[in-house]
Order: C-alpha cells, then structure tokens, then sequence
C-alpha cells in the first residue's frame, strides 16, 4: 500500500459511514479525526498571530492575550445557531428527512450570518470600552483595541466559515471542512508576516495585520464552503430561494440555540472574568497566561472534536430512534477521552517550559506559563469527560443542560475559587494561600474541570438527556401546509419545504 493510499485510508467519506449502525469506535474514530485537524488547523490561526507576534514585541502578545476571550465571546453569542443547525441536520439526517434538513440548513446560514453582521457592528462600536474592563497597561490596552476592531468588523467572515462546518458535521461529513481549513490556514501563515512586519509595498501593521491576516483568510473559507454547499456535491445543500429569513423558524432556532449560546458564552465569560483578575499581575503573567491557553487550546483538540463527533452521532441515532447506540456512544467517547487527554497531560506537564518557550522566551512569561500548564495537564483527562457528554447533551436537543452545567460550575465555582485563592483571602498560610499569586487562578482551573466531569457524567447516567426527538411533534417542518394541517410523511426529497414555526419542540426543556 502507496503512502497516498495509507493516508486516504484514514479518512471516509459520507457516503462510507453510516452513524447510526455498525461499529461506534470505528465510526467516532472516521468522524472525529477530521475534526481534530480541522480543529489543530483553526488553532493554528491563533498559533500563528501569537507565533510571530511573541517576535514583534510583548505588548503585542500581551495584547492578543487580552483580545482573545473577547473574540471567544463574540464567537459564542453566535455559536448556538450553528448549533442549532447541526442538532437539526443530524437529527433530521438519522430520521431520513432530507427535505428538512436541506431548509434547517438554509435557514441556519442566514441567521447566522444576519447575527455576525449584528455582532460585529456592536463590537466594533464598544470594544474599546469593553477591553477597559481588564485594566490593562495603556500601551497593552490601545494594541488590544486595534486588533478587536478589525476582528468585530470580520465577525460575519467568522462566523459564515463556523456555520459551513457545523452544518457538514451534521450531516456527517467533516472531511470536506479539513480540506478546506487546510488551504484557509496556509494563507494565514503566508500572510501573517508579510502585515505584521511589513515587507516590500506591504505597511508594517503589528497586531492590526495579525487581524486583517485572519479575517482575510476565513472570508475565503466562508466563500468556498458556501459555494459548496449551494452544490450540494458533499454533507448538506442549501437552496438560495429557502434562504429568506422565516421569522417562524427563527423560534426553533433560538430554542435550540440560545442554551448553546449561553453555554458556550458561559466559558468565554469565565475566561474573561477570570482575565481581569490576572491582569491585577504582571505583563509577564498576563502574557503567559494567553500563551498557555492558546496551548490548551490546541492540545485539547482531540476532546473537543470527539465532542463534536458524539454530537452528531447522538443526533443522528436519536432522530433513528437508536438511544441504545446513543448511551454507548457517550459512554465510549467519555472513556476515550479520559484515557486520550491524561496522557496528552503527562507529557504537557513534562515540557510545559520548553513549550511556552515556541512562543516566548522571555524567562518571566515561559514560568508564569509553564507554571499554569503543569496546575492544569493533570485534570485533562476530567475536562475530556466533561466534553464528551456535553456534545451528548447538545446532540439530544438539551442544549439547555449543556448549559447550566458550563455557567453554573465555571461561573460560579471557577470565577470565585480563582479571586479567593490568589489574592490572599483564604485565611490560612499555607501553601501558596497566604499571600496574592497568580497560582490560586491555576488552582481554580483545576478544580472547576474535574468538579465538571463529576456532575456531567453522573448528569447524563441518571437520563437527563432523555425527551422527544426534534423531528417530533406537531410534524416536521416540510410537512406542515399553509392551513396548518399535519401532512407526515408525505414531503420527499425533492419538494420545497416552506415550513411554518413548531412550538411543539421542547429542544431546551430539562
């Protein structure tokens, strides 16, 4: 067997898995692989703009470090759209409804996209103000707001790539959003230089290039992935003349989407919150904070795409009525996960110096960095459980548990425990408690994850995923004619859907 034919092997195409049969360590396997370089790519956007940056100057880093949970913010409040549209393609996918899933698909394109441009106008009208809150050093503050400005005016590039790859997952195909974050990301690479310092006719840019380097970049993804689902050669299709915003739908969306929304914008308020309590340090901590993070970020990779995976396979099984293949699956993800990000964890902990090092050298950021690291490597393998079932929740339609787990354990456990601890409140000398330092935010870290994995598995054992399937109800979305009457079954593949709202759909009741 050829190299090409070795690699090729270790990706399937739609058409070769079926989510909803056969083997569940050979379908999470084929469905999840591409998700995790798809997700080691889109990290390399980040990876990039800290990689040269960290070379331009500190302030720079330190100022990406202090924009960074504000674009995961903004990414957030729009996230629950996307996944919405993924929970309803897959679920519509397992259920043999093609129909609806192709106008779940239209639907959640334009939504998303309406909600960028929203978002974006926002943020570039309050990001300097926004930013203020973490009262940063002002040279810090002013690079900071000059990145967030250009991201907050490319929020609808941003934000129309992530609905391209939610909406292919759903449908079981991730191998067309990794070809095609691979060709994004090289540009970024490319370009990230040549603004950032400036070469030939180019300015020098600084940060302001870092951001107009991805913004350029996911704009052409934005513009492939939409071009190929108007086709309709790979995942789902979406149709131009279904793609008039049906104010009736948005409901089922928002119903979905809003808990997703909250628990996504939960951990990137966390993030934030738990920013401006390291920015009572110093630059060096500000700087290896944001290092570290964006090294989790990517080393949690795996997770995340094994939670995205289960998500999908969770929808589809449950629109095929398979709860059975839906137990196992989470089951086996949160035991892959564990087992997978433990180790990942061992070696963190080992290397975690010489790893802040890629992308600073400076000795105070590398021990503030590697220091958070090693608090945090020995609770991957919990913050991986804690995913795998999240992605179970979410593909179930209970995108509201999802939710209340993310809010209540980050926002009310992390965000406290991490003030507390390092600012030398608890009434004790020992260990690092007597006194403020930075280590009572790694403390915090620490603990939130593996507390979270605890209340998510036993959450997800006593049923609470459990409801009816979102292709139920009053009918499906297709089905539903202009005098309201329940016409099941009748829509085919061919037939163009108008569908009117379901208020039947108790997607976020727990």
């Amino acid at each position: 067997m050829s190299l090409r034919e070795r690699v090729g092997s270790l990706f399937k195409s739609q058409s070769e898995l079926d989510l909803t049969d056969g083997s569940i360590p050979r379908s999470l396997f084929f469905l999840s692989l591409p998700i995790v370089i798809t997700n080691l790519l889109q990290v390399g956007y980040n990876l990039a703009d800290t990689f040269w940056l960290g070379r331009y100057s500190t302030e720079a880093l330190a100022a990406i470090s202090l924009g960074f949970p504000l674009v995961y913010l903004f990414i957030s409040l729009g996230l629950g759209l996307t996944v919405a549209g993924s929970v309803l393609v897959a679920q519509h996918t397992g259920a043999e409804q093609s129909a609806q899933a192709e106008y779940a698909a239209s639907q959640t394109v334009v939504f998303t996209l309406l909600a960028g441009v929203g978002l974006g106008a926002i943020g570039f009208q309050f990001v300097a103000d926004l930013l203020d809150v973490f009262g940063a050093e002002p040279v810090v503050l002013d690079l900071a707001t000059e990145y967030m400005e250009v991201i907050s005016l490319g929020l609808p590039f941003l934000f129309g790539f992530t609905v391209f790859i939610a909406l292919m997952r759903g449908a079981g195909d991730t191998v067309t959003p990794m070809l095609v974050m691979l060709g994004t990301v090289v540009l970024n690479v490319a370009l990230d230089p040549l603004l950032i310092f400036g070469v030939g006719p180019l300015p020098e840019l600084g940060v302001e290039g870092a951001a107009i380097a991805t913004v350029f970049s996911r704009g052409s993804a934005m513009v492939v992935g939409l071009w190929i689902m108007v086709r309709g050669a790979h995942g789902i299709q979406i149709h131009p003349r279904q793609m008039v915003p049906d104010l009736g739908y948005s409901r089922k969306l928002l119903r979905i989407g809003v808990p997703a929304s909250i628990e996504n914008t939960g951990r990137a308020i966390s993030v934030n919150a738990v920013l401006v309590i390291v920015t009572l340090f110093s630059t060096s901590v500000v700087a290896g904070f944001g290092v570290g993070i964006r090294v989790f970020s990517m080393i949690f990779m795996p997770a995340i795409a094994i939670d995205r995976g289960v998500e999908a396979m969770t929808g589809q099984n449950i629109g095929a009525g398979r709860q059975d293949r839906v137990v196992a699956t989470n089951r086996f993800a949160a035991k892959t996960s564990f087992v997978l990000l433990s180790l990942l964890g061992v070696v963190t902990f080992a290397f975690a110096p010489e790893i802040v090092g890629v992308f600073d050298d400076s000795p105070g950021v590398v021990a503030e960095g590697a220091s958070f690291l090693r608090w945090i490597a020995p609770t991957f393998g919990f913050v991986g459980v804690l995913r795998a079932y999240s992605g179970g929740f979410r593909g179930a339609g209970k995108t509201l548990t999802a939710a209340a787990i993310a809010v209540v354990l980050f926002g009310f456990i992390r965000l406290p425990i991490a003030y507390v601890a390092s600012q030398g409140l608890v009434p004790t000398d020992a260990w690092f408690f007597g006194s403020p330092s930075p280590t009572g935010i790694w403390f915090a870290f620490a603990v939130s994850g593996v507390v979270a994995a605890v209340v998510a598995a036993g959450w997800f054992e006593r049923g609470g995923w459990r409801g009816s399937a979102l292709t139920e109800g009053s009918g499906a979305e297709a089905d539903i004619d202009a005098g309201g009457e329940d016409r099941e079954g009748s829509t085919t593949a061919g037939d163009d859907p108008t569908p009117a709202a379901d208020d039947s759909t108790t997607a976020g009741d727990d």
